[in-house]
């Protein structure tokens, strides 16, 4: 049986290992398998402007490997609690230039400590949950 962890590690391993090739294109139902992002979500993300993605002649999206990537890396931010508008920033800021590298550095080096933070509430919570199935008698390990 797998679990719910399990699950969530095999999701982030399989945007790795289904990485399209440089020159492949994908459609949003490809990116959607692959990244287990779905297609709604992809979507909201072109819409607020975390996403920009070309078009075929008949106005389908076409996502590059480079699009693939930027899905990956915002679904990783927003699964550490990335909020939308901090996201929104710094995409901006990625898209002016190398002349905002120090202000991108600077939101990574932030969000770093927030989600170190929230590792470390967690963990404690995670004892306090321990203690009490070890107390009514369970494994502790699933």
């Amino acid at each position: 049986m797998t679990t719910t962890v399990e699950c969530a590690a095999d999701r982030l391993r399989m945007q790795e290992e289904r990485e399209p090739a440089p020159d492949a294109t994908l459609t949003i139902a490809e990116v959607a398998e692959r990244t287990g992002v779905t297609a709604h979500t992809l979507r909201y993300y072109e819409r607020i402007g975390l996403l920009a993605v070309g078009r075929d002649h008949s106005g389908h999206r076409v996502y590059s490997a480079d699009d693939y990537g930027r899905v990956v890396f915002v679904n990783r931010l927003r699964t550490a609690g990335m909020p939308i508008r901090e996201l929104q920033r710094y995409i901006a800021l990625a898209e002016a230039g190398d002349h905002t590298v120090p202000e991108r550095l600077q939101i990574m080096l932030d969000h770093r400590d927030a989600v170190r933070t929230q590792i470390q509430e967690l963990q404690f919570c995670l004892e306090t949950i321990e203690f009490k199935i070890a107390a009514y008698g369970g494994a502790m390990a699933p």
